[in-house]
């Protein structure tokens, strides 16, 4: 593809993943310094040992709470459920906790789905990123192959796809099964990742992190060769048109 015909979404896209990415490697930096930090760690127990009783006592309740929490987390950009995981881990440990996030961000994307499809753009473009929404709305049809889908819902932030999708009017079931396929793994690894730094295990804090930074760029990568080859521009820039 000749550069001079790539979208201009997409040209501007691979600096903001790789700007992304840093400021993920910098956070993952943070947490596993704060997890081998005597006072937070000491700081973290108190809240968990003081928050984690009540939801034993109220099981259900609490694990409602919690995927609802998680749910938003996968709508709202601003909004992360992860300050809640060393507590749903020690209430429930790390498998329960896992498919509790799992069934959240289900939840979650299939609620942003069904705002987009119903109330449309003016909704939704006060919940998330314009410019990001504007960047694959463009490029994400109804009929895009399940596989582009399945990489543009590993590779963009989670709130984002949902809300494409029901404008693009894509296969609700076809979605689910996305969605199903991409975030499990991610809840699974979020879940190990919390449980790391309440065990204080930084190097698998990191390497976990990096794991997880790494499937991203990669997915990044080949949505971008994927959507570039589908557009008109880029067939014209490969000479096959």
């Amino acid at each position: 593809m000749n550069p001079s015909s790539q979208p201009q979404g997409e040209r501007h896209g691979l600096p903001a993943m790789w700007g992304r990415a840093l400021l993920l490697g910098l956070l993952l930096t943070g947490l596993a310094l704060l997890a081998s930090s005597e006072a937070f760690q000491s700081r973290l127990r108190q809240v968990v040992d003081a928050v984690a009783p009540i939801i034993s006592t109220h099981p259900v309740w609490g694990a409602v709470l919690f995927v609802i929490l998680s749910a938003l987390s996968a709508m709202l950009a601003f909004f992360s459920s992860a300050l809640l995981l060393p507590v749903a881990i020690q209430a429930w440990g790390k498998a329960i906790s896992a498919l509790l996030l799992w069934v959240g961000w289900m939840l979650g994307g299939a609620c942003a789905y069904v705002i987009a499809r119903a109330w449309g753009r003016p909704v939704i473009r006060r919940l998330t990123s314009a410019s990001l929404l504007a960047r694959y709305e463009e490029r994400i049809s109804r009929r895009t192959p399940f596989g582009v889908v399945l990489l543009f819902q590993l590779a963009v932030p989670s709130e984002i796809p949902g809300y494409v999708l029901g404008l693009a009017r894509y296969g609700l079931r076809r979605y689910l099964a996305v969605l199903a396929l991409a975030e499990l793994p991610y809840a699974v690894g979020t879940v190990y990742l919390g449980a790391s730094v309440l065990e204080r295990r930084t190097s698998v804090l990191l390497g976990l992190g990096a794991a997880g930074i790494l499937v991203g760029l990669w997915a990044f990568h080949l949505l971008r060769k994927r959507l570039g080859a589908r557009s008109p521009a880029g067939r014209r820039g490969d000479g096959t048109s």
